[in-house]
This record gives C-alpha cells, sequence and structure tokens, in this order.
C-alpha cells in the first residue's frame, strides 16, 4: 500500500470520528439510548411541581450533595443536603411533597448525572407556557470536545417550530431563532430540544 493511500485512509478515518463525535450525533444518540429514564424523570417531576413548585440541583461532581429550591407564593427556600439525609424527607414533608416519590426522583436523576432540573416559564401570544429544562454532565458525552460542557434537555408541552437545519423557531416572528437562557436549541422532536453549553443553568 502507497504512502498516498494510506494517508487517504487516516484522513477519512479521522473526518469519520470528527463526525460521529459531532453534537448533534453524541446529543441525539444519547437522548433515544436514555429516552425511557430522560422521559420517565421529566413526566415525574412536572406531577410532583404541579402540587409544590420545587427545582433539583447537584452542587458537586460527585453528585452527593443536593440542592433544593421550594418556591412559594412569598419565598423561596434554598436547602443543601446529602442524598441520603433523612432531613430531606423531612424537609419536603414540611412543604407537602410526597417525599418518597420526589427521593426517588432525587435518584433517579443523581443516576442520569442531571446537575439541575427546572420548570420553565415563556410566553407565546401573550399567554403562559411551561417547559421541563434538565442539565445533565453524563458520562456518555465526556469526549475530548465535550469538556466541561453540559447537555442541555428542553421539553415542550405542544410540538414547536423549527428551520430546515432543526434550530428552534420563534413563532411570533418566523425565520427568527428563538433562544433559551441565550442558547439556540436543536430539534431531537417535536417536542424534544437539546444544546451543548458550558453553563449548567
Amino acid at each position: 500500500m502507497s504512502t498516498k493511500q494510506i494517508q487517504t485512509i487516516l484522513s477519512a478515518g479521522i473526518v469519520c470520528f470528527i463526525f460521529s463525535c459531532s453534537p448533534k450525533n453524541i446529543s441525539t444518540r444519547y437522548y433515544y439510548q436514555n429516552k425511557k429514564e430522560l422521559d420517565g424523570v421529566e413526566e415525574t417531576y412536572k406531577k410532583l411541581y404541579q402540587q409544590q413548585p420545587f427545582n433539583i440541583a447537584f452542587t458537586d461532581k460527585s453528585f452527593n450533595m443536593v440542592s433544593l429550591q421550594i418556591i412559594t407564593d412569598t419565598l423561596n427556600y434554598i436547602y443543601l443536603f446529602e442524598v441520603n439525609e433523612s432531613r430531606l424527607s423531612d424537609t419536603l414533608r414540611k412543604y407537602h411533597l410526597e417525599a418518597p416519590r420526589v427521593v426517588e426522583l432525587i435518584k433517579q436523576i443523581q443516576a442520569i448525572r442531571c446537575a439541575w432540573i427546572n420548570n420553565y416559564n415563556y410566553y407565546v401570544d401573550e399567554k403562559k407556557n411551561s417547559l421541563i429544562f434538565m442539565s445533565i454532565k453524563p458520562l456518555a458525552l465526556s469526549t475530548p470536545f465535550s469538556y466541561k460542557k453540559y447537555y442541555i434537555l428542553t421539553y415542550f408541552p405542544k410540538p414547536q417550530y423549527f428551520d430546515s437545519t432543526g434550530n428552534l423557531l420563534d413563532k411570533q416572528k418566523p425565520g427568527r431563532l428563538r433562544k433559551i437562557n441565550g442558547e439556540v436549541f436543536k430539534r431531537i422532536n417535536d417536542k424534544v430540544c437539546y444544546t451543548v453549553s458550558g453553563f449548567f443553568r
């Protein structure tokens, strides 16, 4: 085999590797490989949030310390616990949340290395809408090109608008990209979008 043929094969291999590691391929593949777990977390959180608004964040790299923000009509209360602390269940009961279900949700979030889950409000045609915002740091995305990156998923309640390349669009202004927390999101399916960011919220 000639040197030129070897160089051609190596070049083709490098191109294939880079393409397979692109955010689009990694993110879409990760979602569909973990769809059951991700969709289950989103559905459970949405139901529990309706009982009492709250969000969950992990504050350490080992995903052992969980921050719980309880949102009331007057104040937001922020608590910090180790995942297995008994005080966690006591606090959940204090705010009339189903402690066993929330603790199980926290453990599911911990298992998928979700750094933050939140309910995010936005307006379309002056009507209030909500989406579920999940920020994940999965080992599956720990490639040389994703160092210190977070995989952000958004779950919309209704199908959204996208351009020909899959970018999320603003319904009110056709052709204009809709940004969430300053980030451009891309289509996974009609209701689920993703982006890769250096920030988890």
